[in-house]
């Protein structure tokens, strides 16, 4: 199917040129671009247009999960009859091996695997093999180790009805998949043997397959949404692996080479007298190898992927990239975070992997056990597209072209700056709070430090002045229902330090001030400046205040920046008769009007503890990716099916 946006919105603004010129570049082969548009201007809608226009795969790689599931939500809504995916860490906790010298403590690796974004990604790679019209939205993890594609689509299995095939050699294929045996506890990526049938809950999917055997011969084929469902009737049914890491080939026939490298390490570690590091060494490994040898996988098993995927020394493992076909569009959003973000993967994990192979924790084959290197990563990807409003030297020098998108679909402006001095500046700012909160109007006012924070939000409340603080100490579901809080006007000023900076819509705030300004460094840099100071242009009346004592260079670079965007804005406007219109964005409310009631549908007997698992899954998920009218609406089925539980009557 070919990609299709359906919209109500139609180009407005620079949006039609930006849309021309970057899908002209890319169909021409364009191997860089940037899209360097202002707050508000509709990147994304300009960003789906392109893909309409361009018609093949394409990955959008967002700085952090936040951002990249409210792209995801988006380009959902944008493209209802294609293929959209989400693809990022799949760990509620990581905690990677580690060990420290100057202490002497071995940290072994500790994580917790969130059930529900592993199917995701299963579900975004299957889609990729399948089907051309495939938008995955994912994090810096679409750099890291996945395993080698070909491997992968080489092991799915087809099962159809009348194969010939023992129910004992059905479980085998089933395990070869990497499928878990469990009669008790059936969850993805597991399979169970009742007296009649195999029921297996797929990797990609929230679907369980149930297949019979009757006299070597697969005699029947029902799939049904899990963990319950009405079951309906299949011909075939192809059968993808439950993890990543599979081989079509035994990964038994690799111990051999993953034995010579740890004689050499031995031999090496015993010449250098180094004896509790071959010991560590060798038990650890030869524990690895005993677990291959026996079950076909060990924990840790990606720690040897270079032997299972064939790759050698040195050679850029596989990742998400490679699941594409060559003629992909890549999208790198907030390019100015992402690009670095990119950047430093690479040195981090090599670091932490040298310390472990010194010690004699790892074999020094570990080390291509990583994300890629940067310079990889640029070889792998063919037409990019960067998107920021404040693309950074790499963008800016690397791109054929830079389009420029200055005019936003709803004519406002960039804000007015002004620079006030230092002196009674809290007093200043509570003299122009009150201003705005007489006209029901919100107000950020953003700091340096966490305490300073604190302190500021305090003495504006001592002050009668309905105020809030937020930094990176509160918690994800505070932070979301302070920022819906600000929007409804509960209270009227948030007070902040850097989170106050890209993603954030806050179409209800006109004032932003900007406390020491003129401290020069990452927090008030030209880049920062512009950040902050796009929150006010959503906002027919927003303004800026500096207080500083003295311009900096970064000042003046951010100030000149704006200044220049709102003259072509205004001028734009004049020219064609356009008044800024204020951006109404619905604030979601309480959710009790869209909760479930009584009557609806619970699953068979059966399933009810698989469906409370599966349930309490999807609910961790959408707090951590802070969609909370959708956590509303899961929490209270799990009250009611824990109530049904309780109280069968």
């Amino acid at each position: 199917m070919k990609f299709q946006v359906i919209s109500k919105y139609t180009p407005q603004g620079d949006q039609a040129n930006a849309i021309a010129k970057l899908s002209q570049g890319t169909i021409k082969g364009d191997e860089f671009q940037t899209l360097w548009g202002v707050t508000g201007s509709g990147k994304t809608y300009v960003m789906a247009k392109i893909i309409e226009k361009v018609q093949c795969p394409t990955l959008i790689i967002s700085p952090n999960k936040t951002l990249a599931v409210q792209l995801y939500e988006e380009f959902q809504t944008f493209f209802p009859k294609n293929n959209v995916h989400y693809f990022v860490s799949y760990y509620d906790y990581y905690q990677p091996e580690a060990y420290m010298p100057a202490t002497d403590t071995y940290v072994d690796k500790d994580v917790k695997i969130n059930d529900e974004i592993d199917r995701m990604r299963h579900a975004a790679v299957q889609s990729l093999l399948v089907n051309k019209d495939t938008i995955i939205v994912a994090s810096v993890s679409a750099i890291y180790n996945l395993g080698d594609p070909k491997q992968y689509d080489n092991v799915i299995k087809q099962f159809c009805l009348n194969q010939k095939i023992t129910e004992l050699g059905l479980m085998e294929e089933l395990i070869k998949l990497q499928y878990e045996r469990n009669d008790y506890d059936l969850s993805r990526g597991k399979f169970r043997k009742r007296t009649n049938y195999i029921d297996v809950w797929t990797s990609g999917t929230d679907e369980i397959v149930r297949m019979q055997v009757i006299g070597a011969k697969i005699t029947s084929i029902e799939v049904s949404k899990a963990p319950f469902g009405v079951f309906k009737k299949a011909d075939r049914i192809a059968m993808y692996p439950a993890k990543f890491w599979v081989s079509e080939n035994n990964y038994a026939d690799v111990l051999p080479d993953i034995q010579k490298e740890l004689d050499s390490s031995l031999a090496k570690f015993k010449k250098q007298e180094k004896l509790l590091e071959a010991e560590r060494l060798k038990r650890r490994t030869e524990y690895d190898m005993a677990m291959i040898r026996e079950t076909g996988f060990c924990s840790g098993i990606e720690n040897y992927s270079r032997y299972m995927e064939g790759r050698k020394p040195g050679e850029p493992p596989f990742s998400l990239l490679d699941y594409y076909p060559k003629d992909f569009l890549l999208f790198m959003d907030e390019s100015h975070i992402a690009v670095p973000q990119v950047k430093g993967m690479y040195f981090g994990d090599k670091a932490r992997k040298d310390t472990l192979i010194e010690y004699g924790f790892r074999l020094p084959s570990a080390r291509d056990n990583r994300p890629l290197k940067f310079e990889e990563f640029e070889e792998i990807k063919k037409r990019v597209i960067f998107t920021s409003a404040t693309p950074s030297d790499y963008e800016r020098d690397h791109s054929k072209q830079i389009v420029e998108q200055v005019i936003r679909p709803t004519h406002l402006l960039d804000p007015e700056i002004e620079i006030r001095p230092t002196q009674n500046q809290i007093k200043d700012i509570i003299t122009e709070i009150r201003k705005r909160v007489e006209k029901k109007q919100r107000v950020l006012v953003l700091t340096l430090t966490k305490k300073l924070a604190e302190a500021v939000a305090k003495h504006l409340e001592e002050n009668k002045i309905k105020a809030q603080y937020l930094h990176s100490e509160i918690k994800t579901f505070q932070r979301t229902e302070t920022l819906a809080n600000l929007r409804k006007g509960k209270f009227d000023v948030l007070v902040g330090i850097n989170l106050l900076r890209e993603g954030l819509d806050l179409p209800e705030v006109s004032l932003i001030t900007i406390l020491d300004a003129d401290k020069e460094g990452f927090l008030r840099d030209d880049t920062s400046l512009i950040q902050i100071m796009g929150r006010a242009a959503r906002h027919p009346e927003g303004r800026v205040i500096m207080y500083a004592d003295k311009i900096t260079g970064s000042m003046k670079r951010a100030i000149d920046l704006t200044n220049k965007r709102r003259d072509i804005q205004n001028e734009y406007n004049k020219k064609n008769g356009f008044k800024p219109e204020p951006i109404i964005r619905e604030i979601k409310d309480t959710f009790k009007d869209q909760l479930p009631g009584e009557e609806d549908v619970l699953p068979k007997k059966e399933f009810l503890n698989e469906y409370l698992k599966e349930l309490k899954s999807k609910l961790d998920l959408a707090r951590r990716n802070l969609q909370f009218d959708k956590a509303a609406l899961i929490k209270s089925k799990i009250d009611q099916l824990s109530k049904k539980l309780k109280d069968p009557s």
